[in-house]
């Protein structure tokens, strides 16, 4: 669910922070409202690149899960570097 709320966070910066439709969320300070408008909308049109960045890095991280299993460097100690 796409979500955002700005508000004026002191006197000079406007404080955004925004939710795109995978969850993904972020927060930014901007110096006036119009810059927090565009962020918004820009989190918003890059959410499927940023959707597909995510899946491929949690892709390679089980693969090295898998391989670390397979070779046995998670026996005896956590991290294998022993």
């Amino acid at each position: 669910m796409r979500k955002y709320n700005i508000t004026k966070d002191s006197n000079t910066f406007f404080k955004v922070e925004v939710t795109d439709e995978y969850g993904f969320n972020t927060t930014v300070y901007e110096k006036n409202i119009l810059d927090a408008s565009k962020f918004v909308y820009d989190w918003w049109e890059s959410a499927k690149e940023r959707k597909k960045t995510n899946d491929l890095l949690s892709k390679a991280i089980l693969n090295c899960i898998e391989l670390d299993k397979k070779y046995g460097l998670l026996k005896g100690n956590q991290d294998g570097l022993d």
